[in-house]
């Protein structure tokens, strides 16, 4: 009785598609041989708006310490990487990969007429939409739309930490939204094939349950991982991530969230704590990389809804903003400084900097020099790509 009733729950929980989101009908074709899907795509979501200023200190820049009496990082607690910016002091373990040249900080990051709502600007960015334009799939969705992921991948993405589908959300994905592998294949396997149904509504559950369970066979990578992964729940979401790149049949991309990054109030403390999560996950995902042999072959990128402002406010926080730092780490990532340091004495009516590098065009890189896919398309433009890349 208790497995009757474990198999109807989880029935009702495939159903409703908060664990996985598989589309039953992908018209399937051959990518052109320029495209390769082997290079691994780990998208970082820093969920609430990161503040960028605090992650990469202007610590020369006079303007900083005065828009921040409060807030800003003394300089001689500043990870120095020029003579004029450095990293927040949590974000210490990123050192290595700086003298490696295999980080690259993109500053400026941003687009045209900003939204600073929460919803809006996040969709802005899963969808690379122009700010009043309003398109319902994700950037991702609409590439593998056009250039298919190989048949035999286990899905075109894997979203650990969230239910939100993001980038790859709309129809015509294979994307699997997941909290671990472990709770995944143990639902995975409550759902028992039953054979054929006459009834179309049974049809489509039965169609549900075998596409959870085909995911779940490839994502069993039963990998013993010789890393040692953080403790709490980003450690886990980069153990999570870990097993799924460790599966043999492989996804184009995979999606991590850390969130809390919406600091109204108290900004030090939290800061302090999620950019330490953030960077001893990083660390953890590199080694686990390394193991497998795929440091060469993937392109992490981080990426948030917006910056906040520079200005700090009442409560020892900051509010919406618009242009932030972002990070792109890999072993074939071509180290240093992209884009512009945010120019603090030229700041908008309502404070905040212009962008020095639109979003689109780190989702170019991706695109054209990454994987090799025609990104106009996709994007609905021409993005320059970023020369962040090794060829």
């Amino acid at each position: 009785m208790n497995r009757v009733m474990n198999r109807r729950n989880f029935l009702k929980l495939a159903g409703s598609l908060p664990l996985a989101s598989i589309a039953p009908h992908v018209a399937w074709a051959t990518a052109p041989a320029h495209v390769d899907y082997r290079n691994l795509l780990v998208l970082i979501e820093l969920k609430g708006g990161n503040d960028g200023l605090n992650t990469v200190v202007p610590y020369a820049n006079p303007a900083y310490y005065a828009l921040r009496p409060k807030l800003a990082i003394a300089r001689d607690q500043v990870v120095k990487l020029t003579d004029a910016v450095g990293l927040h002091p949590a974000l210490e373990p990123l050192v290595p990969f700086w003298k490696n040249r295999e980080l690259a900080v993109l500053q400026g990051v941003g687009y045209p007429e900003p939204n600073l709502s929460h919803f809006r600007s996040i969709e802005i960015w899963d969808t690379a939409s122009k700010s009043e334009e309003y398109l319902q799939e994700g950037w991702l969705t609409r590439t593998f739309a056009a250039t298919p992921t190989p048949k035999d991948f286990a899905a075109d993405g894997v979203i650990v930490g969230s239910p939100d589908l993001g980038p790859l959300a709309g129809g015509g994905t294979r994307a699997i939204a997941l909290a671990n592998t472990e709770q995944f294949l143990r639902q995975a396997r409550l759902a028992a094939s039953e054979g054929k149904a006459r009834n179309k509504a049974l049809q489509h559950i039965l169609k549900v349950e075998a596409d959870v369970m085909q995911a779940a066979s490839h994502l069993n990578a039963d990998y013993a991982f010789k890393t040692e992964f953080p403790q709490g729940a980003f450690g886990t979401a980069i153990k999570t991530a870990s097993q799924v790149i460790a599966n043999r049949a492989g996804v184009a991309v995979v999606r991590v969230t850390l969130g809390g990054f919406d600091t109204h109030s108290g900004q030090l403390n939290t800061q302090q704590r999620l950019l330490g999560e953030l960077a001893a996950g990083l660390a953890a995902l590199k080694n686990a990389l390394d193991e497998l042999d795929r440091w060469s072959n993937t392109l992490v990128l981080t990426y948030a809804e917006f910056g906040r402002r520079p200005k700090e406010n009442l409560s020892n926080g900051t509010d919406h903003g618009t242009a932030s730092v972002h990070f792109a780490l890999g072993g074939r990532v071509a180290g240093g400084m992209y884009g512009e340091q945010p120019a603090l004495d030229r700041l908008s009516g309502d404070g905040n900097p212009a962008y020095a590098i639109d979003f689109r065009s780190v989702y170019a890189t991706v695109l054209d020099r990454w994987w090799g896919v025609a990104s106009n398309g996709p994007l609905g433009g021409k993005f320059a790509p970023l020369p962040i890349l090794r060829t």
